[in-house]
């Protein structure tokens, strides 16, 4: 399977690097713009720019060829990492294909395949019936908006920003994980702790053509150098922009 770095054509027939880098920047919620001094505003420039050269190449990590891949993946990223959900989903997408597909599977067989993801019983039901709604309602496609997206089962603000930004090229938020969590507030970008809130500060504090693959270079940064326990500060470039560094 593939994921959206290299070249090629990828997700909807578009490039790789438009899903992540380029994306066209389509009409979102309107969202009001911080009121930053001139040393935040120039702050938070540095900070971007410095992610984007140590990431020129960031994308999501979960492998999938087509946007049905990539929510289905996402859903079962919950509590689990990507290298799992990569080792899992070949298998899953052979047997599961497709929305009706899977919509019509054993859940038993599902089960069983997935079972390492953790909490396989929720997780089974939840894409299950995910795959039923997108059958039900949109065609056995996945929609494209944000609404859309979050009448489906197992699907939040974070799974359907994944899925708008790396798969369609939609800007329509931040993804907040728990690495863009922790990095967001050891940066000084946001003192939320809520997830829909951190969003918030990060989509008022960046520029919109910026959400996507920001977000995919602040998780890079999470996973390599970032940690939750042990962040490595002696070899991390953005220690003077950030406020928590410990040398």
């Amino acid at each position: 399977m593939l994921n959206t770095t290299g070249t090629g054509t990828g997700i909807a027939g578009l490039p790789k690097a438009k899903q992540t880098t380029k994306a066209k920047v389509t009409k979102a919620a309107p969202v009001k713009k911080a009121r930053l001094g001139a040393a935040e505003t120039r702050r938070i420039a540095q900070l971007l720019e410095e992610l984007a050269a140590l990431y020129p190449e960031a994308h999501c990590e979960l492998n999938f060829d087509s946007p049905f891949q990539l929510l289905i993946s996402v859903i079962l990223s919950a509590q689990c990492t990507d290298d799992r959900v990569n080792m899992v989903t070949p298998h899953l997408f052979a047997r599961f294909p497709d929305a009706r597909a899977l919509a019509d599977s054993d859940p038993d067989e599902v089960e069983k395949i997935i079972h390492s993801t953790g909490f396989f019983r929720a997780k089974t039901q939840s894409i299950r019936l995910c795959a039923k709604k997108l059958c039900d309602k949109f065609g056995g496609q996945v929609p494209q908006t944000m609404a859309e997206l979050l009448t489906l089962r197992g699907v939040a603000r974070k799974t359907a920003n994944c899925v708008l930004g790396s798969a369609f090229g939609i800007p329509s938020g931040v993804v907040v994980d728990t690495h863009i969590a922790r990095l967001s507030a050891r940066l000084g970008l946001t003192k939320e702790t809520d997830p829909v809130k951190i969003e918030k500060d990060l989509m008022a504090r960046w520029p919109q053509e910026q959400w996507i693959v920001a977000g995919h270079r602040l998780i890079w940064h999470g996973r390599r150098v970032c940690a939750a326990r042990k962040p490595a500060c002696d070899r991390c470039s953005l220690v003077p922009l950030c406020p928590s560094a410990v040398l």
